[in-house]
């Protein structure tokens, strides 16, 4: 079950996910050619990565925030700015750039302390942007909960684009998490799903004081939980969910 999209474009350009998608991927641009090189990106990991147990001992701790544009691969690269691109316009466009910007460095610096926290004595670095992106979905979660978003169901030779509504989606995410969490072992690498969680949470009470001061419950009043902005209806996927129409 795959998010390809939400139906809430932004109001206005979301500069700062432009920028952090091109940063993340020209980063990975500069390293890819060594991944296969287990010597040479060992060291860059090292180097770069957070790794928990030096991180707990007080050393490198810049590497709470480059960690944070690093990944492991073409898949993991792309799946987090697919995460960054369908979540982040809303978001900025809500918080203001540098807010928004902001926020994702907290999201992403406070995902990296939990999976410290859980796994202080491992060795294994810890790259990729999830835990910022975690964030971003933590305060999507409260600010716009009802926002639609489509959703790729594969079940072997069946594919089907259907749209649910964001909170179960990021539901459903969110306890991926913690089931993966408790059946895994972090000191053994992996998915860090800890640092996730962790994220989202982070991001979700970063992202109260904003709901606050937007009205809180009467804000999910005035947009239904949705994105402040007119939807935007695909023609090739026609959605299920009702429509309810907006004061």
């Amino acid at each position: 079950m795959l998010p390809i999209r939400d139906h809430n474009p932004s109001g206005r350009t979301p500069y700062v996910v432009y920028a952090l998608m091109a940063i993340n991927i020209v980063i990975f641009l500069s390293y890819v050619g060594i991944l296969n090189d287990a010597p040479q990106i060992n060291r860059f990991f090292f180097d770069w990565a957070l790794i928990p147990a030096r991180t707990a001992d007080g050393f490198a701790p810049e590497t709470l925030i480059s960690s944070m544009f690093l990944h492991g691969g073409w898949m993991h690269l792309a799946g987090n700015m697919l995460f960054l691109w369908i979540f982040g316009d809303n978001m900025e466009d809500e918080m203001g750039h540098i807010p928004f910007l902001i926020f994702y460095l907290i999201s992403g610096v406070g995902a990296s302390l939990l999976h410290v926290v859980v796994s202080p004595s491992s060795t294994v670095p810890l790259v990729g942007a999830s835990g910022a992106i975690a964030g971003v979905m933590g305060g999507y979660l409260l600010l716009f909960p009802k926002a639609r978003v489509d959703i790729l169901l594969i079940l072997i030779i069946y594919f089907r684009v259907f749209s649910i509504p964001a909170f179960v989606m990021l539901g459903v995410w969110l306890g991926m998490q913690f089931l993966g969490g408790i059946g895994s072992n972090p000191d053994e690498g992996g998915v860090a799903y800890w640092a996730h969680a962790g994220g989202f949470f982070v991001g979700l009470v970063l992202s109260i004081p904003l709901w606050i001061k937007r009205g809180g419950v009467a804000f999910w009043d005035r947009t239904h939980g949705h994105p402040p902005h007119p939807e935007h209806e695909y023609r090739f996927s026609t959605s299920r969910i009702p429509k309810v129409p907006r004061k």
